[in-house]
């Protein structure tokens, strides 16, 4: 189970990664692998193509630009619910590609509740964040939520105990901020309803 644990790391880091910036995992993940800094499992290396780098790249393109407007992001978002969860069961399906069926079943299931979670936590926040009038928080957490992914994926490909300490972290950050977003939300309508 041991020599298990880097493909489950693998398998956890780009799924949660796609929950908040699908297109640019994808395009690091076949970039680095490309260029032979990491080594990516049989079932991801189609991720290394010449034309899926093009799409993943100008898609994350796209996506870093949607992100930083205001109001866009949001609906971004709501696009994106329906990409980035199936994609992160299917990351993490491929990433433990080669292991018994049961387990790559289970990286599936959740490689999707990662992305889930933190597509919900990225939505809800920015959403509440679009609230404000003025454009530089908007930006603030777009920057950031880049750099996380960053860390997160540096972290899987390179050293998974620490993204073990980065997915422990943002799960107690998210059960302590979904509950908030929600209220937000709530309110947030019942003002734009009135």
């Amino acid at each position: 189970m041991a020599e298990l644990f880097p493909a489950a790391a693998m398998a956890a880091g780009l799924s949660w990664a796609s929950g908040i910036r699908l297109y640019m995992t994808l395009f690091v993940a076949g970039w680095l692998g490309r260029q032979g800094w990491i080594t990516l499992p049989e079932g991801l290396q189609v991720l290394e193509s010449s034309w899926v780098l093009a799409v993943t790249g100008g898609l994350f393109a796209v996506e870093f630009l949607a992100d930083k407007v205001p109001g866009v992001d949001s609906v971004w978002d709501a696009i994106q619910t329906f990409i980035r969860i199936p994609a992160g069961a299917v990351l993490g399906a491929a990433a433990l590609g080669q292991a018994d069926p049961a387990l790559t079943a289970i990286a599936a299931l959740l490689g999707g509740t990662f992305a889930a979670g933190a597509h919900a936590t990225k939505a809800g926040s920015r959403a509440l964040i679009n609230t404000s009038p003025e454009p530089f928080s908007n930006w603030a957490a777009s920057f950031s939520e880049e750099a996380v992914v960053v860390a997160g994926l540096w972290a899987a490909f390179f050293h998974p105990w620490v993204l073990v300490v980065i997915l422990v972290l943002f799960t107690l950050l998210a059960f302590w901020l979904l509950p908030k977003v929600w209220r937000g939300l709530r309110w947030l309508f019942r003002r734009m309803a009135a």
